[in-house]
Order: structure tokens, then sequence, then C-alpha cells
């Protein structure tokens, strides 16, 4: 029997949220959304709580947050974690889901494909679920064999259990009901409008200037098509160096690849993991952004460059064309000669780069809002209620 839905409309609902790292952090995109929601619904007055993992920042112990047992009006709990590879993310998620079932929750919001295994947990003790796809994470070459059928487990797990599932993007969209017969329900990320700085930071440390680099901002990850990158950028005669920014993500002998593949272009920089006044004077200062990505869930990178007003340069796969539409170029996922040619069209025309930038922040800023997820989002939870 359906619950009365102007009684669910007006209530203030009690909302945990799991498979996440850990609230505050930059991780990972993952990691950027619950945030977003999370400090946005608690400041609406619900009362929301982020189970995070146990143990230390990816990065490194140096970039923790200690934080407490609140942020920003969101509840903090940490849940025990085996944190070792193949195994933090599991664990945690199955911790994660059984404090949600034991607690008070209107709605638990699983994120990511993996942690949804643990779905059944909460489902058992009459829990509404929801889950976000933030990509179609089975496919990604950082995980073995085991992990991808876990990843695959939980993509089924949500679809059989979960009261609503959430996607980022259309072709994932497409992807669950062609393969399953699932709706879905779209709600792209969001994007804050910035407020850009001067290079003062990146010249200290990295020698780099406004306009004086391409910037790579992500994880160095296989599906990040970096070696395409490293191998155009390679061939093209510029005194602009090549920035890439990100942490390994538990791949290290994919990093010292990265490494050997630009050994002898001093032009080449990897500044590691980056947050703060770093982050944002690299994304205020580059001459272009790219994105030469085979896989995407949406990139959240891209957006953040965009509301910079920066001229970017994007793989053609749908995640990113449907975000970028005309406002950004695109070679040919996987080609680095059309990479390559494209660069080399931009570096050269300076004009056109400023056309790009003349439309990208308006563009991006005035379509991805986070107060519109945020409220499509709370839509979303009290359909589930009304089941």
């Amino acid at each position: 029997m359906k619950k009365d839905s102007k009684a669910i409309e007006d209530r203030q609902l009690n909302i945990a949220m799991l498979g996440h790292k850990r609230i505050p952090s930059r991780e990972g995109g993952v990691e950027v959304v619950v945030e977003e929601l999370s400090v946005r619904m608690a400041r609406l007055g619900h009362k929301v709580t982020c189970l995070n993992r146990s143990g230390h920042h990816v990065a490194g112990e140096e970039y923790d947050a200690i934080v407490g047992n609140t942020y920003k009006g969101v509840r903090l709990k940490s849940v025990p974690t085996i944190n070792r590879r193949g195994y933090a993310a599991a664990t945690a998620s199955f911790f994660g889901a059984l404090l949600a079932a034991l607690g008070r929750y209107d709605v638990v919001h699983f994120h990511a494909e993996g942690p949804c295994a643990t779905m059944w947990i909460p489902k058992l003790f009459g829990k509404k679920c929801v889950a976000t796809i933030h990509g179609l994470d089975h496919k990604r070459q950082k995980w073995g064999h085991f992990a991808s059928r876990y990843i695959m487990k939980g993509e089924r797990c949500a679809v059989r259990k979960a009261d609503q599932i959430i996607v980022l993007s259309r072709s994932a969209q497409e992807y669950f009901k062609n393969t399953y017969g699932r709706d879905t329900i779209f709600i792209p990320n969001g994007v804050n409008r910035p407020v850009t700085t001067l290079p003062e930071l990146i010249e200290k440390r990295y020698g780099l200037k406004k306009d004086g680099y391409i910037l790579f901002l992500g994880r160095l990850v296989p599906e990040k098509g970096l070696k395409y990158l490293i191998k155009a950028f390679k061939e093209l005669d510029t005194d602009k160096k090549l920035v890439i920014a990100g942490g390994s993500s538990d791949m290290k002998e994919f990093e010292e690849g990265l490494a050997k593949l630009s050994a002898g272009d001093d032009r080449i920089i990897f500044t590691g993991f980056v947050q703060g006044r770093v982050l944002s004077e690299l994304l205020s200062n580059c001459y272009i952004y790219v994105l030469p990505s085979d896989l995407e869930g949406m990139p959240l990178t891209l957006l953040e460059a965009m509301s910079y007003g920066q001229c970017c340069l994007v793989s053609d796969i749908p995640e990113c064309i449907d975000v970028v539409e005309d406002k950004a170029l695109s070679f040919k996922k996987g080609d680095y000669e059309d990479l390559r040619d494209k660069l080399k069209s931009l570096l050269e025309n300076p004009a056109l780069v400023e056309k790009y930038r003349s439309e990208a922040a308006s563009y991006v800023c005035e379509r991805y809002k986070w107060d519109k997820v945020v409220e499509e989002t709370l839509n979303v939870y009290r359909t589930a209620l009304e089941k």
C-alpha cells in the first residue's frame, strides 16, 4: 500500500550514505558527489549520516582530514575496514550496510556498483534503498578477476533490490534498460561556480605560468587514456608543459609505466594528488584541459574545468560528448594521432581556444547545478518511500 505522498514530501528525512571512501575528501568523484549531496541535504534540515571508511587517504596519510564526528551539519561514522587492496571497499561496504540496517534511517543511499553487493542487508530489515551508479565499474582495467565479479554482483543486486536506481549518463540508462529491462532515473552531477586564482603556488613548485601548460586532472588509471596523451604530446613541438595531476589509486605499476613513457621529456610534470589552492590554480591557469578517457561515468573534473572557463579537449565517448555538446573539442577515442593533431591545432590557434573558453563557464554552471541535483535526488527518496 502506498504511503501518503504529501506527508512524505513535508517530512525531514533520516538518510544514510555509503560506498564512498570518506568525506570530506577529493579521493575520487564519488567522494565529491557524496559531500555535495549530504551537506546540502543537511542544510535543508534533513538528518544525514555518511558512513566513512576507516584508514588513511589513498594518496597518503598526510592528506587525512581530521574533522571529528560532524562536518557541515553531516554526521560522520567510521566503519571497520580491512585496509588492503581488494578488501577495503568490500569490508567497508559490508559493515556500513550492517550499521545502516540497524539504524533508524528512512533511506539508505548506496554509491557505486560494488557496494551494492551488500544492499540485501538493509533490505532484510525493511529499509528503502537507493543506488547511484557512478559508472560501469566492472569495465575498469584496474580490477582483477575477483574484484570484477564482485562489482558485477553489486550491479545485479542493485537491479534486484534497489527501490530506485540513479544513473549519471544516458548511456548507462540505456545499458540497464537493454541488459536488465530495469528503468533508472537520470540525474547528472553538478558543479559550483569557482573563483579563479593566480598561479602563485604552482609557479613556485612547478615553474608553471598562466597559459603555459596543458592539464590532465584525474586518477592515474588505464581507462583515462594517459598513454595516448603522453605519446601524442611527445610528438608536439611546443614550449608548453604537460601537467598530469592526480594519484595512482592502487596502481603503482601503471604509474611507473607512465613515468617510463614520459622519460626524457622534461616538459611532462607529474604533480601527484592535488587539492585546495594548488588544484584551483591548476584549473585557473591552464592553456587547455584534456580528458582522453576510454571510459567514464560522468566526469566531474571536466565539469570543473569548464566551470573555470577553460577550453577542453575530450575523447568522443558519449559520457564526455553528452556533457560538453558543442562547447568543447573532441578527438576519436584511443586514436593518439587524432589527439595529437587536435592538440597541435589548439596550440597553433589561440583564437579557437578563446572561443571555447568564452562559452564554457556560463554553459556548464547554468546547466549543472548541485541544488537541482539535490532536489531531484530527494524526490527519488520520496518516490522510494511511497512504495
